[in-house]
C-alpha cells in the first residue's frame, strides 16, 4: 500500500521563474507596474515580457512549515520560506492560454512560474485569476500524471489501474520493455486552469476508455505519413494542444486524484493502450529532499539523470499548422 504522504516523498522538481517585475504592463489600469499580488492586479491589463529576461533556476526543498528555497537557487535566499500566493490567467492575441502561478517568498521576493512558454515577443491579457490555490507541493503542481483509475498496461499485457500499482510492479515500457516502477505518486488537485484534466474519450487514438491526464502530459503520437513541418514519424504533444473541443476536452470542476509513475528512465508507457511518458527524474530533483530521502533517492534512480524521450516536439503553432485531424491518424470522411 501507498503511505499517505508518499506524494510528499520523492520526486520534486526545480523551476524556472521570471522576477515578477520581469512582467510588466504595458496598458492598462497598472501601466509600468510588474506583476503583483491577487489584491493590487487589474483584469483587462496587458502584460509583457522585458526584452532580454532571463528564466532563473529556483531550487526548493522541504521545511518545517512547508516549502522553502534551498542551496543552489538562483533566484531567492536559501532557507526562505516560499508561498504559492495565486494563479493567473492571461490570453495571448491568438486567444492562446497561458497560466503563471505568483510565488512570493519570505521578505517580499516574488517570482512567476509560467506553466506553458512565455515570450518576450507577445503581449498578454490578464483575463482570470485565482487567489486561493490549494495548499499542495510546487512540485505536485508540475507533475504528469494520470487520473485515479487509468489503465496502465503491465509487463504480461494485462492492465491494471494506475492507482492499484505499487513499486516493484511490471509495466510495459515502448523501449526497454519490461520495468519495474520505482515510485507511486500523488496529488488531490482542484480541477481549474491548468489543473484541469484533459480527457480523450475513448476510441480517439484507440483507447478502449477514455485517457484522462494533466495538461502538460506528453503523448506519444505514430506518424505513417511523412507530414509538412515534420521531421520525425515520432510525434510527442502535450495534451493540452490535441483539445478540440469534442472527442478531446477540458473538464474543469471539482477536484481530481492525479497519480505520476516513475521508473529508472525517462520512459514511454501505455495508459488505455496509448503510448504516453512517464515523470521524468533528473538530478535537481533531489534539491527538495531532506538528506536522508536525498541518499535514497541516488540509490533508487542510478545517475539521477533521466533524459526526455527523443521525438520532435510539437507546439500549439506546429500542432495549428500541420493539423490534429493528421496528428490523430484521422481519416476524413466523405
Amino acid at each position: 500500500m501507498m503511505r499517505p504522504d508518499a506524494a510528499h516523498d520523492l520526486p520534486g522538481h526545480a523551476c524556472q521563474v521570471f522576477p515578477a517585475e520581469a512582467i510588466y504592463v504595458i496598458h492598462g489600469v497598472n501601466s509600468g507596474d510588474g506583476l503583483m499580488g491577487p489584491e493590487e492586479v487589474c483584469e483587462g491589463d496587458i502584460y509583457a515580457l522585458e526584452e532580454g529576461a532571463r528564466p532563473l533556476r529556483l531550487m526548493l526543498a522541504h521545511g518545517a512549515g512547508g516549502p522553502e528555497i534551498a542551496a543552489g537557487s538562483e533566484a531567492g535566499t536559501p532557507g526562505a520560506a516560499l508561498r504559492l500566493e495565486a494563479r493567473y490567467t492571461l490570453m495571448a492575441p491568438d486567444s492562446t492560454k497561458l497560466e503563471l502561478l505568483y510565488l512570493r517568498a519570505a521578505g517580499g521576493a516574488a517570482w512567476v512560474l509560467p506553466l506553458s512558454p512565455l515570450s518576450a515577443q507577445q503581449d498578454y491579457t490578464l483575463v482570470a485569476m485565482d487567489t486561493a490555490p490549494e495548499a499542495v507541493p510546487l512540485a505536485d503542481l508540475l507533475c504528469v500524471s494520470f487520473a485515479r483509475g487509468t489503465m496502465i498496461t503491465l509487463a504480461d499485457g494485462r492492465q491494471r489501474a494506475i492507482d492499484a500499482l505499487e513499486p516493484g510492479d511490471r509495466v510495459l515500457t515502448r523501449d526497454h520493455g519490461a520495468q519495474p516502477v520505482r515510485w507511486v505518486g500523488k496529488a488531490t488537485l482542484r480541477a481549474v486552469g491548468a489543473f484541469a484534466p484533459v480527457v480523450i474519450t475513448a476510441g480517439t487514438l484507440g483507447n478502449v476508455g477514455d485517457l484522462i491526464i494533466t495538461p502538460h502530459h506528453r503523448l506519444f503520437l505514430y506518424q505513417r505519413q511523412r507530414s509538412v513541418g515534420l521531421d520525425l514519424s515520432e510525434i510527442l504533444v502535450q495534451a493540452k494542444h490535441l483539445v478540440d473541443g469534442e472527442t478531446i476536452f477540458v473538464r474543469e470542476g471539482g477536484f481530481v486524484d492525479y497519480f505520476s509513475l516513475v521508473f529508472d528512465r525517462h520512459e514511454i508507457i501505455y495508459a488505455e493502450g496509448v503510448p504516453v511518458e512517464s515523470l521524468m527524474v533528473n538530478d535537481a530533483t533531489v534539491s527538495r529532499l531532506p538528506p536522508e530521502i536525498a541518499e535514497a533517492v541516488k540509490r533508487r534512480f542510478p545517475g539521477l539523470a533521466q533524459s526526455q524521450h527523443f521525438g520532435t516536439e510539437a507546439n500549439r503553432v506546429l500542432v495549428e499548422r500541420v493539423g490534429r485531424d493528421i496528428l490523430l491518424n484521422r481519416r476524413k470522411r466523405d
